[in-house]
């Protein structure tokens, strides 16, 4: 079943991890998807994908300059003539003790990970408003919702998103268009995959479903809640962990 058939999808940060997952789910189901991301992968994820028939296509881009988004926004209307489905999915870690902590290392995650899915959402927007329809869904995390050590510039983002998205909800609703929010537990993704062993395990361990999760699992999740059969959820945040929380 095309569950997205004629939509159109734009996943930041789709070059890889979750989003490139986002965007092999979001393609099998009929999607004409376009990549935002500032690395060049982006161009060969896009590629591989649509070697296998997807509908695909990557436009190099970096969420926390804002007029590089706009452009952006407006160029996949010129191109598709719509803008159906926007995941907020970009994000880094700049991970260090608060004390520690560089005034750089806030910034650039607050910048790209919270003020970069205010840039994308305000780009994008008035396409939805117009043709009364949209799904927005952005990224948080579990330790948005938890803390981590080590974390406050990334938690303190992810937690901004929560509340960015419950605010948004209220306001785009009566227009058509849903805004919810993901927050991924522990994620099978390039930053995992670095990681001591001993920690991966403790991890597993304190994961009811004995695993850690996949962009596949996420990009399930990110399907739903961009279809039209979601079209009643709104404002929520789905929790994604295997049960951790």
């Amino acid at each position: 079943m095309d569950r997205l058939a004629g939509q159109v999808a734009i996943v930041t940060g789709g070059a890889k991890g979750i989003g490139q997952g986002v965007c092999e789910v979001f393609c099998k189901h009929g999607a004409s998807v376009i990549i935002w991301d500032v690395l060049d992968e982006g161009k060969q994820t896009a590629q591989s994908i649509s070697d296998v028939g997807g509908n695909i296509s990557f436009r190099k881009t970096d969420v926390s300059n804002r007029e590089d988004v706009k452009k952006a926004a407006q160029e996949a209307f010129d191109q598709h003539g719509k803008i159906d489905i926007l995941i907020n999915n970009a994000g880094i870690i700049r991970d260090r003790s608060f004390m520690k902590m560089e005034d750089e290392e806030w910034d650039a995650v607050i910048n790209i990970n919270l003020t970069g899915i205010y840039n994308a959402t305000k780009a994008v927007l008035p396409f939805m408003r117009e043709q009364k329809y949209g799904r927005i869904v952005s990224a948080s995390s579990i330790n948005g919702v938890l803390g981590a050590f080590g974390q406050t510039n990334y938690a303190a983002s992810k937690a901004g998103i929560i509340g960015f998205t419950k605010a948004l909800a209220k306001e785009v609703g009566k227009h058509g268009i849903t805004a919810n929010a993901i927050a991924p537990g522990f994620i099978e993704t390039d930053m995992t995959a670095s990681m001591p062993q001993g920690v991966v395990q403790m991890a597993i361990h304190n994961i009811p479903v004995k695993r850690i999760g996949t962009p596949e699992d996420m990009a399930y999740a990110y399907l739903f809640l961009a279809s039209k059969e979601a079209g009643f959820i709104n404002g929520h945040v789905l929790h994604a962990n295997g049960g951790q929380f």
